[in-house]
């Protein structure tokens, strides 16, 4: 005879504890455990002060954006509008973060993944007259693994503007762009 023994809900609560520590902690998770808590343990994308559910945010970053906006006496415009782009042989949209009133563009990035790379080429270059510019939660992070191309590397060498975690003052204080605002008045009537 063989005598089985079924861990007790005790026991697998400690054991989904300590795997939801050692994943804070950044320590070795076996990639089964990471799996099994992945399902266990999801939940919605909210900022630190839980406004991202409310105001629709998707990470900590569009929040600390709105908020420096809202310091700055800034009405914050989160992905108000949409703008039509064309994949090859795919029509699609991209709902732009921040539009400034001065017609400038603010598209908030933690990471920026190569789908992401490429949509904004075929925006600019469908585009032109948008003035669309990036605030990185860290522009010196590399494109890939295997890159040596950062963020700040890829928006030079392709003609954007970038910031790392706050807008500069001089993009807030830039003097209208009336092409651009001229583009997004005319993308808003669609």
């Amino acid at each position: 005879m063989v005598l089985v023994v079924l861990p007790t809900a005790t026991d697998l609560m400690k054991r989904t504890v300590t795997l939801v520590r050692n994943l804070r902690k950044k320590k070795a998770v076996t990639p089964r455990a990471r799996t099994n808590l992945a399902t266990a343990t999801k939940k919605k994308t909210t900022t630190s002060n839980g406004r991202g559910l409310k105001e629709g945010y998707r990470s900590g970053l569009e929040d600390l954006i709105a908020s420096q906006l809202e310091e700055k006496g800034i009405e914050v415009s989160y992905e108000s509008f949409s703008i039509p782009y064309t994949q090859p042989q795919k029509p699609r949209k991209y709902t732009p973060d921040f539009p400034l009133p001065n017609g400038i563009i603010i598209e908030t990035k933690g990471r920026f993944v190569t789908a992401d790379r490429q949509k904004h080429l075929w925006v600019k270059e469908q585009h032109p007259d948008l003035d669309i510019r990036f605030v990185f939660s860290n522009p010196n992070s590399r494109i890939g693994k295997k890159s040596k191309t950062t963020y700040a590397m890829w928006c030079s060498k392709n003609g954007f503007k970038y910031a790392k975690q706050k807008i500069p003052e001089e993009w807030l204080k830039e003097e209208p762009n009336g092409k651009s605002l001229a583009a997004i008045n005319r993308l808003t009537e669609q």
